[in-house]
């Protein structure tokens, strides 16, 4: 195994603040193609309860997944960036992202393991709010093709 197995269950500092933007919601969802008013219309969000606009759910993944750097590029944990492709992710919400909201992200090795010739590393990231809210906890599989001929 090419990735060092010592690291499951290593946390790695948080991330610095990211604050959510209406502009960034209504770009995102845009570029998923779903024209929710929720996203894009703040009264329309208001109307059903928010405080703001709505992040679509897999809007986390693009703050997210620039904290995974942290991981990725930790010299000590052996991955080979040039080798990776992105396994799968999953959401699991205390409640919707709005805009507004600062959010920072902690993220841990949940697990390592090799399959079929390739390392697949686990990372659950958990969301909170910088007062301390817990928003959303994601898990992505991250998979390093083809580790077994190293």
């Amino acid at each position: 195994m090419a990735l060092n197995p010592d690291f499951i269950g290593r946390t790695y500092p948080s991330s610095q603040p990211y604050l959510v933007g209406r502009e960034k919601i209504r770009e995102f969802a845009s570029a998923i193609c779903d024209f929710n008013p929720v996203y894009h219309d703040l009264a329309a969000a208001q109307e059903l309860g928010y405080p703001d606009l709505v992040a679509p759910p897999t809007f986390a993944f693009t703050f997210v997944f620039a904290s995974s750097t942290v991981v990725i590029m930790d010299p000590d944990l052996g991955l080979d960036y040039t080798k990776v492709v992105h396994g799968e992710e999953s959401f699991v919400y205390s409640r919707p992202v709005v805009a507004g909201d600062e959010l920072v992200v902690t993220n841990t090795i949940e697990n390592i393991r090799a399959a079929a010739g390739n390392d697949m590393i686990t990372v659950k990231s958990s969301v909170s709010t910088t007062s301390g809210e817990l928003v959303v906890v994601t898990t992505m599989v991250i998979v390093a093709r083809g580790t077994d001929s190293q």
